[in-house]
């Protein structure tokens, strides 16, 4: 099955105002620029997004927000994201934080028709026991917290519950992908492209390649990938660097 699309308007046809999406990347590696700009274009507005963070000031998912697209984030630290921590603590974005190896958990959860699960990560903190704030005040008090989770123990060891997350779009960047949706990530853009992609009923993938994939290069099967976006050379190219630093 050929999922190629010629462009990214139309890679991105029946999204819609309040629509869900898992976003792949790491920082800044391996976020799927390109798709980001284009749903930023659409116009489409109220979104939730869930991704590891949320783009940095002036980049990757940081243009959603500080164009007033995004209503929810769930994500693992808000980090240096200036627009993103005072918007969060105005009150006119609601955030769930989860620790970062649940939110992979439960993106890949998702994908597999998993509706739940037990970690140990959270147990006796706020992650578990509710308080940590969804929404804020405009004056910055809290508004909204998280409810507690179920707590269970297993051979004496307490676990807290988790649940899956599956969105209405996914949208993920790959090295190389091939016509029929398989692709192959990375170094860290590995981490997390990979699971946002399971999650995702509609996913769409950017790719720096197309080319034929031999089966061992097979990252993630084409099973859980709709269409695919064939980048050019100066796409491809342009990726954004979080930290310049140079040697004194």
């Amino acid at each position: 099955m050929d999922k190629v699309v010629g462009s990214a308007a139309e890679a991105l046809s029946g999204v819609h105002d309040g629509a869900s999406f898992a976003v792949g990347g790491f920082g800044l590696s391996g976020i799927p620029a390109v798709l980001i700009e284009a749903l930023l274009d659409s116009g489409v507005t109220g979104i939730g997004v869930v991704s590891n963070n949320c783009g940095t000031d002036g980049g990757g998912l940081g243009l959603l927000l500080a164009a007033g697209r995004i209503a929810r984030v769930t994500a693992s630290y808000i980090g240096e994201n200036k627009e993103f921590g005072r918007r969060y603590l105005a009150g006119e974005v609601e955030v769930e934080l989860t620790p970062q190896g649940s939110l992979a958990e439960r993106l890949r959860a998702g994908g597999c028709g998993i509706p739940a699960f037990y970690t140990p990560a959270g147990v006796g903190t706020p992650v578990a026991e509710s308080g940590l704030p969804l929404r804020h005040h405009p004056d910055g008090s809290v508004a909204l917290t998280a409810p507690p989770k179920e707590v269970r123990e297993f051979d004496g060891v307490p676990y807290v519950l988790e649940h899956a997350i599956t969105t209405d779009f996914a949208l993920v960047r790959a090295a190389r992908g091939d016509r029929h949706g398989n692709l192959s990530f990375r170094k860290a853009a590995r981490n997390f492209n990979p699971l946002a992609a399971m999650a995702g009923r509609i996913t769409i993938a950017e790719v720096e390649e197309l080319t034929d994939l031999d089966p061992d290069e097979v990252h993630l099967p084409g099973v859980f990938v709709q269409r695919v976006l064939p980048l050019t050379p100066e796409q491809a190219a342009a990726k954004g660097v979080e930290w310049r630093t140079v040697r004194a």
